[in-house]
């Protein structure tokens, strides 16, 4: 009786969260040609929008680091920034499903971290999930599991990567 009732709450759990996590991101997919200008992401709402000339190209259900109340104060602390930066590089190799690298630690960042006698951190990015776990799919949006970064499906991140240049600004909102 135990396992089976166990099995049914476990089985509404999964149903519940695929349907909840599948709220973005998974629909029409987008255009081929299709270039971001800006990227907006609400931390709050945990979604990422690629933008054009101010009109939402898409948006995508995102995860975040594991505390993602609040602005990132110091390496290590689980948080995702706040405010605004750019894309600034790009990692094909990198030990999730490709990343976009966020130009996070700005100066202001750098000099909070001074004062507060801490490591501002960095190597925060947008990245797909680790490499041979992709299988997770949208499972992953479940929990904020990164170290700070914005995660996505890896499907999504193939999408994200095309649409983005390095140069591209993120702001990002509490």
């Amino acid at each position: 009786m135990r396992k089976t009732l166990f099995r049914l709450v476990l089985a509404v759990a999964v149903i519940c969260g695929l349907t909840a996590c599948d709220r973005f991101g998974s629909g029409t997919p987008l255009k081929a040609d299709a270039r971001a200008d800006r990227i907006v992401v609400h931390k709050g709402g945990r979604v990422l929008e690629l933008m054009a000339g101010g009109v939402t190209l898409k948006r995508y259900a995102i995860a975040l680091g594991r505390e993602p109340v609040g602005a990132k104060q110091r390496e290590g602390d689980g948080r995702t920034p706040e405010g605004g930066y750019r894309i600034d590089y790009r990692n094909p190799a990198s030990g999730y499903h490709l990343a976009l690298h966020i130009s996070y630690p700005d100066a202001a960042d750098r000099a909070r971290a001074r004062k507060a006698g801490v490591s501002p951190g960095g190597d925060i990015m947008i990245h797909g999930m680790r490499n041979g776990y992709g299988w997770i799919g949208p499972l992953h949006r479940l929990v904020d599991w990164t170290n700070g970064c914005i995660a996505v499906t890896d499907t999504e991140m193939d999408e994200i990567w095309r649409a983005v240049a390095n140069g591209t600004e993120i702001e990002i909102r509490p």
